[in-house]
């Protein structure tokens, strides 16, 4: 008895291209299959572009936080010099080696105070904090917006294997089904990139 039913399917597969309807649905569904496959391939490339944005950009801020840290270690100890020189100027020295004392402690004030902050080249410490802090909110941006293009991918594939299922088994809830994902998978993409942080999954 099964194998007169496995007969009967592989006959009815054989001719199921002479089925007018049944040619019409393939038709359709191998055209969705081509679009969803073109859209998972764009959402594919606009994630691999997003996880690598989001990568140089905590490296970025990784590398601007050190630089960060260098500039607080120099100034701290320019002003401990600048301290421990004042300090040493008040002991009674002769006039002459006082003022090149004070002279020495201005000047490891300013250089402290140009690692504090330092405008022109964009380096101080003030200014090195806010690039570090860009650069993370740009990593934070790309990482949302590639695991949602993830989501979007995921939904396509699954998408697409909906449809191939339903072109072999011909149920039309199948590509209903297929098409609502495929819509959930666009939007997904279009959410990643117009919208990333929009919502936190």
């Amino acid at each position: 008895m099964e194998v007169h039913e496995t007969q009967e399917t592989i006959h009815e597969a054989a001719h199921a291209g002479h089925d007018p309807e049944k040619v019409s649905l393939n038709r359709k569904i191998a055209v969705a299959i081509s679009i969803l496959a073109a859209l998972l391939a764009i959402v594919e490339a606009a994630g691999k572009s997003a996880q690598n944005n989001s990568i140089s950009a905590n490296i970025e801020a990784s590398n601007l936080w050190a630089f960060f840290q260098a500039k607080t270690i120099r100034m701290t100890t320019m002003e401990t010099a600048a301290d421990a020189l004042e300090a040493v100027a008040v002991t009674g020295l002769p006039e002459p080696a006082v003022q090149a004392l004070e002279k020495k402690v201005t000047d490891w004030r300013a250089t402290a105070q140009r690692y504090r902050s330092e405008p022109e080249t964009n380096e101080g410490r003030k200014e090195l904090a806010a690039r570090a802090k860009a650069a993370e909110e740009v990593h934070r941006t790309a990482l949302a917006s590639y695991h949602l293009y993830e989501y979007g991918a995921a939904a396509l594939q699954i998408a697409i294997v909906l449809c191939s299922a339903a072109a072999v088994t011909g149920a039309i809830a199948l590509a209903f089904a297929a098409g609502g994902l495929g819509a959930v998978g666009l939007g997904f993409a279009l959410l990643g990139w117009l919208a990333p942080t929009l919502i936190h999954l």
